[in-house]
């Protein structure tokens, strides 16, 4: 018996076209993928709702960029570490640079009703759920 088996290029031109189109079709609007791993977030549900905790030490309030669209919100900033002209830099540890993270929740939200709180280098996000999305409670006659 004999497996026959298609053509390894082929695929992966297949896969490299649907990755183009992928990229092309700017399916977000505005770039909402991720750079890097940083912030680190956290996402719970509490209640109906859903609340994000976003960790950005040493990042001012007035450097963020918070936009909330459909399911997703996206926050970018630049985080900046300043060591001063005479310093040699023997570890490096701390990120820093421009990031830019999207999240998505598994519901709709309500983008004008989003509340941030940022205090301490802690971003706290709080998604109210949609109204729309919300489950009814039907009376029987």
């Amino acid at each position: 018996m004999f497996v026959r088996f298609s053509d390894p290029f082929e695929a992966l031109s297949t896969l490299q076209r649907a990755l183009d189109a992928r990229i092309a079709s700017d399916w977000m609007g505005r770039g909402t993928a991720a750079s890097g791993s940083f912030p680190p977030i956290n996402i719970f549900q509490k209640g109906d709702d859903f609340v994000a905790i976003v960790e950005l030490p040493g990042i001012d309030k007035s450097g963020l960029e918070i936009e909330a669209k459909e399911n997703t919100i996206r926050i970018r900033g630049k985080k900046t570490i300043a060591y001063g002209e005479q310093a040699s830099v023997h570890r490096r540890e701390r990120v820093s640079g421009v990031f830019d993270r999207t999240l998505s929740v598994p519901i709709r939200i309500e983008p004008d009703r989003i509340q941030a709180e940022y205090r301490d280098g802690i971003l706290a996000l709080f998604i109210p759920r949609a109204d729309v999305d919300k489950p009814r409670s039907i009376k029987i006659s």
